[in-house]
């Protein structure tokens, strides 16, 4: 029964019982995930059940209209994001893989929410710098290499609206963020990026221990 990747501090019981008491993915998230799980170790990329789920739930809950991702892989994050949006709803999707990301395209056409959805293939860091510099966003996501993060939530929280939420996906890298003898580079990029954001007063956030760890930030007023 368990869709992987999933939130890896669960036990897979558990896992599948969270699962199983939350709203199901639509028929076209399930053949997403189950497409992307047969490119095998890759799939690990793609975020879990649960965390598009939360990832829906949240736009709807804020009313989002207009949304960015930073790291789009087969599109699930996206999709969901989307899904969430109210109908007039634009979310910018940067992505520099033209390969993994015409999976995606597929599926949000036959999800019906390819009209909400602008990719953009290009250095994410790139794209971000020429998006309109007011306080416009209602979300964000970032998802994408480590040692970008930083640089993308700078990008992106100076251009959130007053209550705007921000997510970012593996800031516990599968508990090596904990570690002191892990010192490579990525887990280095990581634990940076948390403690940027735990001493940015611009924010207040929590880390989710759902997927790999999911923080949550909103922007104050």
């Amino acid at each position: 029964m368990s869709d992987q990747p999933k939130s890896f501090h669960l036990p897979t019981h558990i896992h599948d019982y969270v699962l199983a008491h939350s709203t199901r993915l639509d028929d076209v998230q399930q053949a997403l995930v189950s497409d992307t799980q047969e490119l095998g170790g890759l799939s690990l990329m793609q975020i879990s059940p649960d965390q598009g789920l939360l990832l829906t739930l949240m736009a709807q809950a804020i009313g989002a209209r207009e949304a960015v991702e930073v790291g789009t892989f087969t599109g699930f994050s996206a999709l969901c994001i989307a899904k969430g949006l109210r109908p007039d709803g634009r979310l910018v999707c940067c992505d520099v893989s033209e390969e993994w990301t015409s999976t995606a395209r597929g599926y949000w056409a036959r999800a019906g929410l390819a009209d909400r959805i602008e990719l953009r293939i290009a250095p994410a860091i790139e794209t971000l710098r020429e998006l309109p510099t007011d306080r416009y966003l209602d979300l964000a996501f970032i998802d994408a290499d480590k040692r970008g993060y930083v640089d993308y939530y700078e990008e992106l929280v100076a251009r959130l609206k007053p209550g705007g939420l921000l997510f970012a996906d593996n800031v516990l890298w599968f508990g090596a963020v904990a570690d002191p003898s892990v010192q490579d580079d990525d887990t280095k990029a990581i634990r940076a990026f948390n403690d940027r954001l735990a001493s940015d007063d611009r924010v207040e956030q929590l880390i989710l221990p759902v997927g790999d760890g999911l923080t949550l930030a909103r922007r104050r007023d």
